[in-house]
């Protein structure tokens, strides 16, 4: 079972100012991803509220913790900065994946996000644009490798395309995989 909590990162959403839209989208997505239980979408201000978050989310054992929003350059975007203070881990293909896809999807802004991808603890922490089309195109990158990638974190061995035998140090016959 896979539990993930959606994070929606915007100081103007959890001022009330207007309707969270990413949120709901993300929830959704991460269900189709794999996940069994889903909480969320949270609704948050940029800051010190996201390490908080993040740091609540590996406290309660969720496998998988994306945020939305919050990515961008202006000054009041931190969430990478409040996200770097709880990982323990940086998975840099994955936040490199997400930019190339959006920047590949015909979003030339894509580039200019900023977000990261870790593990803190057993949780794996991933954070998205802040649009409904970022979440959709950056799960579009996660859902293939997310129940993986959560298997891995958990201690699971690499998934194999043949049936090679296995040394008794671990090593496999054949040569190495990547993650």
């Amino acid at each position: 079972m896979i539990r993930a909590l959606a994070i929606t990162v915007s100081n103007r959403a959890a001022a009330g100012v207007y309707e969270d839209r990413s949120g709901p989208v993300l929830v959704e997505l991460l269900r189709s991803a794999g996940c069994d239980v889903v909480d969320g979408p949270l609704v948050i201000p940029d800051g010190d509220a996201v390490e908080q978050v993040l740091r609540d989310s590996v406290t309660a054992g969720y496998d998988v913790a994306v945020t939305t929003g919050g990515t961008g350059l202006t000054p009041t975007d931190q969430t990478p900065e409040m996200t770097r203070r709880v990982v323990d881990r940086e998975i840099p293909g994955i936040a490199e994946a997400l930019r190339s896809a959006g920047a590949a999807a015909g979003v030339p802004s894509a580039i200019l996000s900023r977000g990261l991808a870790g593990i803190a603890s057993s949780t794996l922490i991933v954070n998205l644009p802040g649009s409904s089309g970022g979440v959709r195109d950056g799960m579009n990158v996660l859902r293939p490798i997310l129940v993986h990638a959560v298997d891995q974190i958990r201690g699971g061995d690499h998934a194999r395309a043949d049936a090679a035998p296995t040394a008794p140090d671990g090593d496999a016959d054949s040569p190495a995989e990547i993650a």
